[in-house]
């Protein structure tokens, strides 16, 4: 794996991090627009990691009550915008049937991103395995219905908020 590689995963990861924490910030309209350009991005840079997952230790634990805080602080702000349908998810359940969630999405990558992160400074090998297995293993699934989500309020003109 070369070192460009990794210090562009970390430079999105660090990006990403600085979005979902200035989503607090009212007056950036923008917000949403920032994070669906940037989720392609990070995909394609994590995907072209060929890190192997051998030997992938955890990451640090992540704090259940700040990322429950964050959830609720994202679902706040994106309102209605927040939950999705699922493929296997019958539209004749109504919205209580919806089970995909953007809040959700985006509070898993960005825990996975934020721990890595503080292993990187020290470590920087094994933060790329353990953000290229935690990919493959659980929130590159939270990216890919994330950017199908953020796609469909974008063809809507939805991104603003």
């Amino acid at each position: 794996m070369s070192g460009l590689e990794g210090l562009e995963v970390a430079g999105l990861a660090r990006r990403y991090c600085d979005l979902i924490e200035a989503s607090t910030d009212e007056h950036r309209r923008r917000w949403l627009w920032d994070v669906a350009s940037l989720l392609p991005r990070l995909q394609a840079a994590i995907s072209s990691v060929s890190a192997p997952v051998s030997g992938v230790f955890p990451m640090s634990a992540v704090d259940l009550d700040a990322r429950f805080e964050l959830f609720w602080r994202l679902r706040r702000r994106l309102a209605d915008r927040d939950g999705y349908w699922l493929e296997f998810d019958r539209a004749s359940e109504g919205a209580d049937g919806m089970t995909g969630s953007l809040a959700d999405d985006l509070t898993d990558i960005y825990c996975e991103l934020k721990s890595g992160l503080g292993l990187y400074a020290c470590h920087p090998e094994r933060a790329l395995r353990g953000w290229a297995y935690g990919f493959d293993r659980h929130w590159g699934q939270h990216l890919v219905d994330a950017e199908r989500h953020l796609a469909l309020l974008a063809a809507q003109g939805r991104l603003d908020l």
